[in-house]
């Protein structure tokens, strides 16, 4: 008897500490994997006391998906500078991460002729077209050093441009008609096999001309620009993004619909259309960059993307571009122009604590919404972006708003502070915030103290994650999240050039 009731002790001990995980776990891991598209988990980890134990984490060379050797004798160059190891082994590990993880597929020459390259985003088996520049602008400048990689960049551009042709819409593709678990979305245009998901997001689109922007400065190479292909492809982009301007009682019929059947609000819009939006000369984006639904119709921050990414493109179409397309050129210009005076009508409000400043999002009928969120493009990214001078007073408004906590969407804890959003929901804050401060940083101090942060929250893993729990490195969420990892590359070339003695020893 005794021993049976030993048993049954120790048996109800087992249910009550697996009662107690279950409380304690399950709530945290469905709050981040609430969106198949762009979640997978949280993950629990013991960090090291010392971050500097980090070590290299990057395939052995045989298994890696693309090699540059460009791009390799630039990361021993610069990791060997650093003078802290730690900053010096997430960089080993990070800048190469896209080239040795997520170039799924790379043709030189596909059956058009044309090179091929399809990127996937890390733990998600698709290309998202926002994802895929921000993965592989690190290596553009390199371009010309390497003809492979120039040739797989140049892929990863036509590979875009085929998928904007397909459905301008669309912020994912899938490598070929396989479908996606978003097939049964109300959409339109409707879904199709080609694509991953249909949400549309105006930085999606954005996004392309950023790539195509960047390749043209660094190589000069008019293979894509003298290209049907990639002409027609902007011609969609352009044509799409003006639709969009359309205030809500223009666009009937709406041009794009979206509902799908689920438990968030933010993985649908209301009535299909999002909220009502009046005529502004900006672009409407029912979807932000985090792939959450918007709850006012304008981003601030893609437009402002947009505006200064059609102002760099534009001059590929002028008589003396690879391009030479008059209408075209007109349209660019003029787009760039409605946009740029639609934010600073709009998008400019009077905070009652910082002043001038730019809303995040606003509808044209004088509401605004003051948030940030750490997916770009953001405010907090509008110098990065190319909008505006780092220190452009409203700019420095805005940016004192992002890192306070009048920012519903600032976390501050002891493992950091930054940036989260409402895609993984409250007290998550995101590195690419981090990394996105100390782009936009004048001040060394600060600098630095966003590379400690950035290094303590890869938790000893030596990547980037895609968000990490304000008290806890440790608990973080997504461990391949190749954007993050590029990002903090990107950002490391650029202290390098900038403010070498930050960084090397």
């Amino acid at each position: 008897q005794f021993l049976h009731r030993h048993m049954a002790f120790s048996v109800l001990r087992v249910l009550v500490c697996l009662w107690v995980l279950v409380c304690l776990v399950i709530p945290v891991f469905n709050m981040s994997t609430k969106h198949l598209e762009k979640s997978t988990g949280v993950f629990l980890v013991t960090s090291p006391e010392d971050p500097s134990a980090l070590v290299d984490g990057r395939p052995s060379p045989a298994s890696r998906k693309f090699v540059s050797p460009v791009i390799d004798d630039l990361v021993l160059k610069i990791s060997a500078q650093m003078a802290n190891s730690g900053l010096a082994a997430l960089f080993n590990n990070c800048l190469p991460n896209t080239l040795d993880t997520t170039v799924n597929n790379f043709t030189a020459k596909g059956p058009d002729g044309l090179p091929d390259t399809f990127v996937i985003t890390g733990d998600i088996p698709a290309m998202w077209l926002r994802d895929s520049t921000n993965q592989v602008l690190p290596y553009v400048p390199y371009a010309s050093q390497d003809p492979r990689l120039q040739t797989m960049l140049l892929g990863v551009i036509f590979r875009q441009a085929k998928s904007i042709l397909n459905d301008s819409y669309a912020n994912a593709f899938n490598y070929g008609p396989t479908g996606s678990p978003w097939q049964s979305d109300k959409r339109t245009p409707p879904m199709n096999p080609a694509l991953w998901e249909g949400k549309y997001e105006l930085d999606s689109l954005v996004a392309h001309i950023v790539l195509s922007n960047a390749y043209w400065n660094a190589t000069k190479d008019t293979t894509p620009f003298q290209n049907a292909i990639w002409q027609r492809a902007i011609e969609r982009v352009i044509e799409t993004i003006s639709t969009q301007q359309k205030a809500s009682w223009e666009d009937l019929p709406p041009a794009y619909f979206f509902q799908r059947q689920g438990t968030e609000p933010i993985d649908t819009l209301l009535h299909g259309v999002g909220v009502p939006s009046n005529h502004t000369g900006m672009s409407k984006s029912p979807f932000r960059p985090s792939d959450d639904a918007a709850t006012l119709p304008f981003p601030i921050g893609a437009n402002a993307m947009a505006a200064s990414a059609l102002r760099t493109l534009a001059p590929l179409f002028a008589p003396t571009g690879p391009a030479n397309n008059a209408t075209t050129y007109a349209n660019i210009n003029t787009l760039a122009e409605q946009i740029t005076q639609g934010i600073q009508t709009y998008g400019v409000i009077n905070h009652p604590t910082f002043g001038k400043m730019y809303a995040y999002e606003v509808d044209g009928f004088g509401n605004a919404y003051c948030m940030d969120d750490a997916n770009l493009p953001s405010l907090l990214s509008l110098p990065y972006l190319g909008w505006c001078a780092k220190d452009d007073p409203i700019y420095l408004n805005t940016r004192k708003f992002v890192l306070s906590n009048n920012n519903p969407y600032y976390f501050s804890g002891s493992a950091g502070a930054g940036v989260g959003g409402p895609h993984v929901g409250l007290g998550w804050i995101w590195p690419m915030s981090i990394i996105m401060q100390a782009q936009t940083s004048s001040d060394d101090t600060e600098i630095k103290a966003c590379l400690d942060m950035l290094l303590k929250s890869s938790a000893g893993t030596g990547f980037m994650h895609e968000s990490f729990w304000l008290t806890n490195v440790g608990q973080y969420t997504r461990p391949w999240f190749a954007w993050a990892n590029s990002q903090f590359g990107h950002l490391i070339l650029t202290l390098a050039q900038e403010k070498p003695y930050l960084i090397f020893k």
